[in-house]
């Protein structure tokens, strides 16, 4: 929806302060994503976020020669990659119009509003999952809060048919939103490294 524009911003400046943090010898961190390390969840962010942005413009995707697994793109310069993607894809999904009509994520054609808030998502919960693997903590606000709760709901059969979500984690009762949204996407809030 395109009222979750203006939620992009602070989602990803909270995302980038996580991601500052993060020292060299903390890559091999495992994270609450069970297939991935921090490493191997900032591979993914980096893979996945072209996609993304070309699904926010409208535009067709980027070619790609590898998978995931085999592309290997955290190097050297890895945080200056990703926050230079992070602020790309800010300057896409900041504008209502991204939010708007019809997309493509690839090959999937779907309505504009589930990429953009799949990319809240990304911001809201990856920010979540490097934090836990790393020690820190994460501000996530109510309304973001809110949002990915309702995004991760109404797509949670098909993520978890996908293997995009875990299997759903029942939380406790008076769990805050983000919590929820957390069990909703297969997450245990109360992960620890």
């Amino acid at each position: 929806m395109s009222e979750h524009a203006a939620l992009i911003a602070p989602a990803a400046a909270e995302f980038a302060g996580i991601l500052r943090g993060i020292g060299e010898t903390e890559l091999a961190a495992r994270t609450p994503c069970a297939d991935y390390d921090v490493r191997a969840l900032l591979n993914h962010l980096l893979y996945w976020g072209p996609w993304l942005e070309a699904a926010g413009r409208k535009t067709p995707p980027p070619e790609v020669a590898t998978g995931e697994a085999e592309a290997g793109l955290v190097g050297a310069d890895w945080l200056d990659a990703v926050e230079k993607q992070a602020a790309r894809l800010v300057d896409v999904f900041g504008a209502p119009e991204a939010w708007q009509g019809m997309t493509a994520l690839g090959t999937a054609e779907m309505p504009a509003s589930i990429v953009g808030d799949m990319v809240l998502g990304e911001f809201v919960l990856h920010g979540w999952d490097l934090a836990r693997a790393t020690g820190r903590t994460v501000d996530v606000a109510p309304e973001a809060a809110e949002a990915v709760f309702t995004s991760a709901s109404a797509m949670g059969d098909q993520a978890r048919a996908m293997k995009v979500y875990g299997e759903e984690v029942v939380v406790a009762d008076g769990a805050t939103t983000f919590e929820r949204a957390l069990g909703a996407t297969g997450r245990n809030p109360d992960w620890r490294s």
